[in-house]
This record gives structure tokens, C-alpha cells and sequence, in this order.
């Protein structure tokens, strides 16, 4: 007996696109989540009438119909708007020598740059043309179309062949790092530290590690569609998934922990429960990361022992230290919403403590906080090693989250007198809560050094998605890797018909 076609374990972004899609699709789909809210990653809880994003906080084209945004190609697939307020610029990057505007707006981000450096800006135009023609090639090829089997070459042999024509020159570029076409175009020393920190700040990693067509689709869509949050935060793009998902046919189970895959023959077979229910499934899709997948859910005579050994070798970027805030508005009225405080200059960017990203959501709705409020969420990199709970944690929490304060002092100077909520959280609180290993926010795999796992396995029937899995970290990446997943499983006829 089947209890469906399809078991996804896990909620965030990558399990429910899948999930969606293949319901969209007409399979029978059940998602299961072990947390009693559905979204990972990018879950919003409540406490004491404040609205909280967990994670991501930086959204684009959600309001675009016409944007390239994975995520907005789901929804409009499942039928399922998010509202969204637009706004510009995107942020404030507090460098310790100046305060820099950051706008979508293609022009005005140079002449920003401009008023810094003049030489710096004609060199960032030069990057910004290279990675824009890239853009332009890549943009022709929506994301919904993909697939990641050898169906995909019929695919864009038959429908996007001028396409594919615009791409050959740039294949050298597709697989380099943002840091080669910095190198060459980019000697200002301002304006590569800027380039370093916007890259740092989409995958974890700098320019060098991070690859070109990322930041090439990221200033692609800041500048050709809009930047936009969505009303409700990040759980309103979570439930409009959920919507989508049980709008098709699809079920979600929430506090419906996973704890083994089932392997019968060396295939996927289905999922037992906690709670010593069992499900079966022909396809089973996990959006636990790879080292969770590859350790927890599964034994290790399940997957050959190379196989599992260079897999669980691959490096994790660190996980985080958040700092949930709902203060008093009183006389914040110029307040802006997004800010990046980087403390030293003499410290890399990537050290814990150092970049601090602070986001302000009741800037752009107000229904996020009680009257007369805000709510702010700051994060920093922190290593998971450390860290453990019993005497002493308390103390430890207070003293690694100072960085995050005197980050939000210096877009709000009197911030400690005005909190009347305050929740910090630590890589233990990652990992527990969102079950990832060591609470990482995903690998780091740079630019140069190999490719982001595919969603298939040397198991039968048993799939990936989320940030462990190409194309890799971030919302759209998330989505992306949700998308290639569920197109995999289906006909290319059954995609063609979607895209129409």
C-alpha cells in the first residue's frame, strides 16, 4: 500500500516548492514537518504581538509579475500572489569610515559609488556591464523550464536555442567567481571591499568564492525588477506555498518528525515517524541538509561509503547569533529598514561579530508590531563549536550578542532603552529549532572548488533539495533547487504545458 507518490521531509522554502509543484503537477504529495510551524528557514514566529522573520529578510519581484525570481514563478505556477511593498533604497551599508546608500536602481547605485570614489565607480560600471550581460543571456531561460536530468538538453535545444546561442560566450564566465571579473575590472580598494561585502552578504562567502551568474541575477533583478518585502513577512511567502501545496491536492503534517528514511532493496521506499509511524512513497524528497540526510535519516550501509564520505566532508559556513528585538517607535519616524554595520576595518569581514545585518520590517508594515512599535531582527556569523547549554550559557549569550546592540546603536542610538521585548538566539537555538547540522546557514563550496551537490542520490527514489543542493544558498537559490527537483520527476511536456 502507498499512503502517496511523493513524501517530502521538511518545510522550508526547497521541500514546499517541490511539494507544490508536484501536486501542481498531479502527485499525490504529503509533506511532513517536525516543528509545530511550517517555512525552515525562513519560518515567522509571534511573541507578545510581534511578528519575527527567523531568517531571510531581503526579498525582490515579489510584486513584479514580469521578474526572474524563482520563487515568483512558483507562485504565479500555483496561483497563489503574495503582497508585496516596493521600496528603494534596498539599504545602508555602515562601513567604519561612512555610511553608503544601496539602491536597486542601477544609476543611482554608481552615482552612490560615485560620490565615495569617482575612479571606483568607472570600474564598478565595467564589473556591473560584465555581470549584466550574463544577466541578459541568463534571463531568457525562466528557472521553471529547468529540469536536472539529461531531458534538459532536448528542452533548451527545442525551445530556447537563441538562448543557449547568447550563453556560449559566456560559459568561461558561468563557472568563475565574481572575484575574476573584479580582478579584472576592480583596483579601488573601497569599491572591492563593497563588492567583497555584497557578495559575503548573498552566499556566505566573498567575491572570490562566490560564482558569477549569483550576483549576476541578484544586480540583474535590483535593477530591472523592484525590491519589495512581502505583507506578514517572511511566513506570508511560507503560507502562500502551504496555500499552493493543499490548493493541488497536497497535504502538509506538522509535528511529523522524520526519523529514518526506508531503504528496502537500495531504494527509497518511504519515511518512519518518530512517533513509529510508518509512510510509504516510491519518491521521497528531503530537505534536511545533506549532513542531517546523509547521518541522521539514513544508515550508513545505505549509500556507498566514498559517496558518503566526500559528502560529509563538504564545508559548512557558519551558523548565527540572532537578536530579536520589539522596541518603542516614539521619534523614529526617518527610520529605514534594512542596515549593514561592519565594525573594524582591520577585522575580515567574515569574522563572527564583525558584519552585523539588521533588518527592520515594521518600516515598510506596520502590522508587524503593536501600535507605536517596532520589530528588529539582527544576526551575525557565530561558530557552532563553543557552544553548549548549563551554567555559563546565559552569560555566553549576553556577551556574544553585544556586537548585534552596538550594531543597532548606530542606526538607533538609544536602542537598549527602548526595548520591551528581547530574545536571543544562538547556534544551539539554530540547530534545535530549525534541525540543521551545527546550525549552519549551508556549505561553503567556492567558487572554483566544486559544485553544489545535485538533487539526485546514489539511492533510487531518493531526492534532494534546499541550500545543500545546486544551485545553492538563498531564497531564490532554495526555490530553484525546489523547482529542478519536482521538474525532474515529471514529463517535459507536463513543464511546457506550466510555462504557457
Amino acid at each position: 500500500m502507498q499512503d502517496a507518490d511523493v513524501i517530502v521531509i521538511g518545510s522550508g522554502v526547497g521541500g514546499l516548492v517541490a511539494g507544490a509543484l508536484l501536486s501542481r503537477y498531479g502527485r499525490k504529495v504529503l509533506v511532513c514537518e517536525s516543528h509545530a510551524i511550517p517555512g525552515g528557514a525562513a519560518h515567522s514566529f509571534s511573541r507578545q504581538g510581534f511578528q519575527f522573520d527567523s531568517g531571510p529578510s531581503f526579498y525582490c519581484g515579489l510584486s513584479d509579475r514580469h521578474s526572474l525570481n524563482p520563487l515568483r514563478q512558483v507562485l504565479d505556477a500555483l496561483e497563489e500572489p503574495v503582497a508585496a511593498v516596493p521600496y528603494d533604497p534596498l539599504g545602508h551599508y555602515h562601513f567604519p569610515d561612512g555610511t553608503f546608500p544601496v539602491y536597486g536602481n542601477a544609476e543611482r547605485y554608481r552615482s552612490a559609488i560615485a560620490q565615495v570614489t569617482p575612479s571606483g565607480a568607472q570600474q564598478f560600471a565595467k564589473l556591473e556591464q560584465r555581470l549584466l550581460s550574463l544577466y541578459e543571456a541568463l534571463r531568457e531561460i525562466p528557472t521553471l523550464a529547468l529540469r536536472a536530468d539529461l531531458n534538459l538538453i532536448p528542452v533548451l535545444l527545442s525551445r530556447y536555442p537563441l538562448a543557449l546561442l547568447k550563453l556560449l560566450p559566456q560559459l568561461g564566465v558561468i563557472q568563475g567567481s565574481v572575484g575574476d571579473l573584479m580582478d579584472q575590472a576592480v583596483r579601488d580598494p573601497w569599491v572591492r571591499r563593497l563588492i567583497d561585502l555584497e557578495c559575503f552578504l548573498l552566499s556566505g562567502l566573498k567575491a572570490h568564492g562566490t560564482i558569477a551568474p549569483e550576483v549576476a541575477f541578484m544586480f540583474g533583478e535590483r535593477s530591472h525588477s523592484v525590491i519589495d518585502y512581502p505583507v506578514g513577512g517572511s511566513g506570508a511567502i511560507v503560507q502562500a506555498l502551504v496555500r499552493g501545496l493543499e490548493r493541488w491536492g497536497g497535504k502538509l503534517r506538522l509535528n511529523a518528525h522524520v526519523e529514518e528514511i526506508l531503504v528496502e532493496q537500495g531504494k527509497a521506499v518511504g519515511i518512519r515517524l518518530k512517533s513509529g509511524e510508518t509512510l510509504k512513497a516510491p519518491i521521497v524528497i528531503s530537505n534536511a541538509t545533506l549532513w542531517d540526510t546523509y547521518t541522521r535519516l539514513l544508515k550508513p550501509e545505505h549509500l556507498p561509503a566514498d559517496y558518503r564520505r566526500a559528502a560529509l566532508a563538504t564545508p559548512t559556513v557558519d551558523s548565527f547569533m540572532h537578536l530579536h528585538l520589539g522596541i518603542r517607535a516614539d521619534g523614529l519616524e526617518d527610520l529605514t529598514g534594512h542596515h549593514v554595520v561592519v565594525h573594524s576595518a582591520e577585522q575580515d569581514i567574515t569574522v563572527p561579530g564583525n558584519t552585523c545585518m539588521i533588518s527592520i520590517p515594521s518600516v515598510w508594515d506596520a502590522s508587524l508590531a503593536p501600535t507605536g512599535h517596532h520589530v528588529i531582527h539582527a544576526y551575525t556569523l557565530e561558530p557552532y563549536t563553543n557552544w553548549q547549554r548549563g551554567e555559563g550559557y546565559e552569560a555566553q549569550k549576553q556577551e556574544r550578542s553585544q556586537s548585534l546592540f552596538q550594531a543597532i546603536e548606530q542606526v538607533i542610538p538609544d536602542v537598549r532603552s527602548r526595548i520591551t521585548l528581547e530574545l536571543i538566539g544562538t547556534p544551539l537555538t539554530h540547530a534545535r529549532f530549525l534541525r540543521r547540522h551545527q546550525g549552519t546557514y549551508g556549505p561553503a563550496i567556492a567558487a572554483g572548488q566544486g559544485m553544489f551537490p545535485s538533487n539526485q542520490t546514489p539511492i533510487p527514489g531518493l531526492y534532494r533539495v534546499g541550500d545543500s543542493t545546486m544551485p545553492g544558498i538563498g531564497v531564490p537559490a532554495v526555490a530553484a533547487s525546489g523547482i529542478l527537483c519536482a521538474n525532474t520527476l515529471v514529463k517535459p511536456q507536463q513543464t511546457a504545458e506550466l510555462l504557457h
